[in-house]
């Protein structure tokens, strides 16, 4: 039975079906957005941010076909001024409800996705998810982590902040410090785009198969690199892409301030996190259910 999820982020809504392996989808259809251009002073996402969302979940519906999908939205939506809002009048419009999954469920995913990836043979771990609103850790040794936590100390939070390089360093310390009682021993994993595009940029090779680690040497040499470049010139580096250049400073500094407080010199790189958490969640949910009726 196939599966599927449709994951909302700042930047794509990404629709994935995928029957048992999810390195061989259905489905793999990504529609663009730019919810960080659609949010007011306040907070809240425009109006034509929520046409935006509306389209793309349109657009997934008429891919998917009859197969039914977990729409979910991260911090882009879950923290905007207007979250309600947006979910009501995009199902209104679409007949699709948004789910808005909190920094500690995807923490969980996250971490599920990791230790599905790497499996367990890595030990306890620590699982690292910076994400562009949020920060996502957590850590243990079974199937569940066995701690979890959520910190508004994503790329995009950190960026609108204006902090100078120096100041967001503080920051990211100071409020990363009481939140890690984590074991050093632990096998570090980072899983999002931003520890994707670092450990490119670092010089790791591409592709979903490619073992791939990001260094803190290599991190501390690229810091001061990027923070002379204009958005421009980032966009033109290794594993940066466009629309997330202007937040891929503040990326890196939070990214760094993980790996020092966690005690990590070297992170290896997972291509799976929330969403295939999800979508692994929903294939053994699945299966169960084909079990039972045998």
């Amino acid at each position: 039975m196939a599966v599927g999820v449709l994951d909302v982020g700042c930047f794509s809504a990404h629709l994935v079906v995928v029957e048992r392996d999810l390195l061989r989808p259905l489905v793999s259809h990504k529609v663009r957005l730019r919810l960080d251009r659609e949010l007011d002073a306040d907070g809240a996402i425009s109006r034509d941010g929520v046409d935006s969302l509306c389209d793309a979940v349109l657009a997934a519906r008429k891919k998917a076909g009859d197969v039914s999908f977990l729409p979910f939205a991260t911090s882009s939506v879950r923290d905007s001024a207007n979250v309600e809002e947006v979910i009501r009048k995009v199902a209104r419009r679409t007949g699709v409800e948004l789910k808005v999954l909190s920094g500690k469920e995807e923490a969980r995913l996250s971490y599920a996705a990791a230790r599905h990836w790497f499996g367990w043979s890595a030990g306890p771990m620590v699982v690292l998810d910076v994400g562009g609103g949020t920060v996502e850790l957590a850590a243990g040794s079974g199937a569940e982590p066995e701690r979890a936590v959520s910190l508004p100390l994503g790329a995009r939070t950190l960026t609108r902040t204006g902090l100078t390089v120096t100041e967001m360093r503080v920051e990211v310390a100071q409020r990363l410090k009481s939140a890690f009682p984590w074991g050093e021993s632990a096998h570090a994993v980072g899983c999002s785009k931003v520890f994707e595009q670092l450990a490119r940029l670092a010089g790791a090779r591409n592709g979903t198969y490619a073992p791939r680690q990001l260094r803190l040497k290599d991190l501390e040499k690229w810091i001061p690199r990027l923070a002379k470049l204009s958005v421009r010139e980032r966009a033109a580096l290794p594993g940066i892409s466009r629309h997330r250049a202007q937040q891929s400073l503040a990326g890196a500094v939070v990214a760094e301030g993980l790996m020092k407080v966690s005690g990590h010199d070297v992170v290896d790189i997972s291509p799976w996190s929330t969403k295939e958490g999800l979508l692994l969640s929903l294939v053994e949910r699945s299966r169960a259910l084909s079990s039972s009726a045998a």
